[in-house]
């Protein structure tokens, strides 16, 4: 009996320990998750310094780094439709210092890329929505159009003859077209350029007739008269062009494309630290100062939780893979 009493203190002498060593070894781990954040906070941005994607990194990061108490550093690794950017944040600590700014292009390219190696529920999860914009259907004003129904007739009557600008083969602007044809069962030929700007120059020019474009490039154009605004693309009026109706409006209902920008972070980024990031985003973009910030870029606060920018996001996904599968494209 006195082996069995000794057997059994050992036994309770080794599960203290043992919860001992446990404790110390978490213990420092929900300190910093608590404490979080320590240090400066690194945002990769997959695309080159000006665009839509690194204006709002800059507006966003400024003012989440005082909230956080901390530094926040954009970082811009260019190259590969943002690929090069993703797959770098995709293999990074899950620690909350290391994030993605996303944009439209992220969930285009986990279709578009064959071999893409960081997707949202793999290697990457949620964080928050950020901003979002639509685009405008333009036109050159020598083309008789002065509506969507006036456009789908005039592409009926002469299928393929109507050339559109496109700033790059999965571009925003390409497949937002695209999805227009499929809708409204159209075919208009795109013309590939290497960027916005060079697309809308020959646009002003009339050796192309018609763009999905972001707003605020083509805005003063249209209030000039030098380009005729058709519709707005969002499931709204947009508050730059609120004389404008949207493209669901003027006979596609259910067309929906906004160019919208969110924050990504490694899978297995400790939940306490992603509410952290999501509430601190969240006070940012309610401010009023932050609004006028972003509006001056085009862009309206997308405020919503990690929940609901993980479905978002996948529903993104999901939309343009139709298009790009339809329309046969892949960059690799």
């Amino acid at each position: 009996m006195r082996g069995a009493g000794l057997l059994h203190r050992l036994r309770v002498v080794r599960a203290a320990m043992l919860g001992c060593l446990i404790a110390a070894a978490v213990a420092p781990q929900a300190l910093a998750q608590a404490n979080y954040p320590t240090k400066p906070i690194r945002i990769m941005v997959g695309f080159a310094a000006g665009g839509p994607a690194d204006i709002i990194a800059r507006v966003v990061g400024g003012k989440l780094g005082e909230i956080l108490g901390q530094q926040v550093v954009i970082e811009n690794r260019a190259g590969a439709g943002g690929t090069l950017a993703t797959e770098a944040v995709a293999r990074s600590d899950a620690d909350g210092y290391t994030l993605l700014m996303t944009p439209l292009a992220n969930a285009v390219n986990e279709t578009l890329f064959k071999n893409v190696r960081a997707k949202v529920g793999e290697q990457l999860m949620a964080v928050a929505p950020l901003a979002e914009t639509a685009n405008v259907l333009v036109v050159h004003p020598s083309l008789d159009v002065k509506s969507v129904s006036d456009l789908i007739a005039l592409a009926k009557s002469k299928p393929g003859d109507i050339l559109y600008a496109s700033a790059g083969r999965g571009t925003a602007t390409h497949l937002t077209s695209e999805l227009f044809c499929m809708m409204a069962g159209v075919k208009l030929t795109p013309v590939q350029y290497r960027g916005g700007g060079e697309a809308a120059k020959d646009l002003l020019s009339g050796q192309v007739k018609v763009m999905f474009s972001s707003i605020a490039p083509v805005l003063e154009h249209v209030k000039s008269g030098s380009l005729r605004g058709i519709a707005t693309t969002g499931p709204k009026r947009d508050a730059a062009l609120p004389d404008l109706p949207t493209v669901a409006e003027s006979g596609l209902p259910g067309f929906d494309v906004r160019l919208w920008i969110g924050l990504l972070a490694p899978s297995g980024t400790p939940r306490p630290v992603i509410e952290r990031l999501s509430g601190a985003l969240t006070q940012a973009l309610a401010i009023p100062e932050m609004k006028n910030a972003l509006a001056a870029q085009g862009f309206d606060p997308l405020i919503g939780t990690p929940e609901q920018f993980d479905t978002f996001y996948r529903g993104e996904v999901e939309k343009w893979a139709k298009v790009i599968q339809a329309v046969g494209l892949t960059a690799e």
